[in-house]
């Protein structure tokens, strides 16, 4: 299921990551970042941690690492990574995917 049309009028993301592999949309707040992730290839995101985040699988498939604990999320399927805690991921091509950052810098807007 694609996101709606009027997210284009979104702004995209700076990611290091070219828009051939991952596409974004997203909204910004002072109290936060609300993103819209289209993961056209698959994508490994090596361990990390930052701010409190949570997310959303809209269609596709994540391996996540949270911690200590692997696990498979599908769609419908949402979990909580707090302040801190390394995590890392493996994406599949198709894949969609809202996530909300307690930092509202976490990434920088392109343009």
């Amino acid at each position: 299921m694609p996101f709606p049309d009027f997210f284009d009028a979104f702004p995209a993301l700076a990611l290091p990551f070219p828009e051939d592999v991952v596409q974004t949309r997203a909204i910004r707040s002072e109290a936060g970042l609300v993103i819209f992730f289209t993961f056209l290839k698959d994508v490994t995101l090596p361990m990390h941690s930052h701010g409190a985040q949570w997310g959303t699988v809209v269609e596709g498939e994540i391996t996540f690492t949270i911690g200590d604990e692997t696990k498979v999320y599908r769609p419908g399927d949402s979990y909580t990574i707090a302040p801190g805690v390394l995590h890392g991921a493996e994406i599949r091509r198709g894949t969609r995917v809202i996530d909300v950052f307690a930092e509202a810098d976490r990434y920088p807007l392109r343009g």
